[in-house]
């Protein structure tokens, strides 16, 4: 990407900031605003601020070289582990991941959108949002309104609990002809938890199931028509991290399902 194109995306990473900062107002007037328009127009579908949904790629413009190829054994730069998560990271075995049948450690939900690949997005019914990927062939579901019954094993994508959060004016219901989300401004907020352990890099890098995960969907268009998909993400484990692990991954939305190429969970071999 061009210093001019990066340029673009800072802007969306302080708004986000700025929200986060004065989150306690903001929810307020966002949850009230969005929860009148869901009883008017009845699902988180019609209400939505974003048309998130169609095929999208990542573009990597930060960490190429933890994503690109898989880091040396070792290596975990700019990850804030503590002594037992450096512990951890440092027994890596790619071929006991093999052999064990955990070759997928590395697209669990905190890890998976850092992963090089394509998004599908859509919506599976009017209360839950789909994302496919096709690195790992791995499914996400973000329920609106929903809540796990906390019987459900572990799993690589856990459980998530999706909102709207609104950060600018908005009108109740669709007037003729508009289309959804216009006149609305917002992102989506989506919270993860009953995560199985995985891996936050390729390389062994870990992250626990007492993991709790955090992230912010963003989307905007350039004025050449490009549009940009901001997925800002935010890992806390007290396990294995002496901080929150805060990572921002970008996507550019694609015209149709060109080069969508569905590959299994793979364990590399660093090079």
């Amino acid at each position: 990407m061009s210093r001019k194109r990066h340029g673009k995306l800072a802007p969306v990473r302080w708004a986000l900031l700025a929200a986060l900062i004065f989150a306690p107002t903001l929810r307020m007037h966002a949850q009230a605003d969005l929860g009148n328009q869901a009883a008017a127009a009845g699902s988180p579908r019609a209400v939505a601020p974003l048309d998130l949904t169609g095929y999208w790629v990542s573009v990597v413009t930060e960490d190429w070289r933890f994503r690109m190829i898989v880091p040396d054994k070792g290596d975990f730069a700019s990850v804030p582990l503590n002594p037992e998560g450096k512990k951890v990271a440092g027994m890596w075995d790619p071929a006991k991941d093999q052999a064990d049948g955990n070759q997928c450690r590395s697209y669990g939900a905190a890890g998976l959108m850092r992963v090089p690949g394509r998004l599908h997005i859509t919506w599976e019914n009017d209360n839950t949002l789909r994302v496919d990927t096709d690195s790992g062939t791995q499914t996400r579901l973000f329920h609106f309104g929903g809540s796990s019954s906390g019987k459900e094993a572990p799993n690589w994508q856990g459980f998530s609990v999706a909102s709207w959060e609104a950060t600018g004016p908005s009108t109740v219901g669709l007037g003729p002809g508009q289309k959804t989300g216009e006149n609305r401004q917002g992102y989506l907020k989506i919270l993860t938890s009953n995560l199985r352990a995985g891996y936050l890099r390729k390389n062994g890098v870990p992250y626990s199931a007492n993991a709790a995960l955090e992230e912010y969907f963003d989307s905007f268009k350039e004025r050449n028509g490009d549009t940009w998909l901001v997925v800002t993400t935010i890992v806390t484990d007290p396990l294995y991290l002496v901080q929150p692990f805060i990572t921002s991954s970008h996507f550019k939305k694609l015209p149709d399902a060109s080069g969508w190429d569905p590959t299994p969970c793979r364990v590399n071999e660093p090079r």
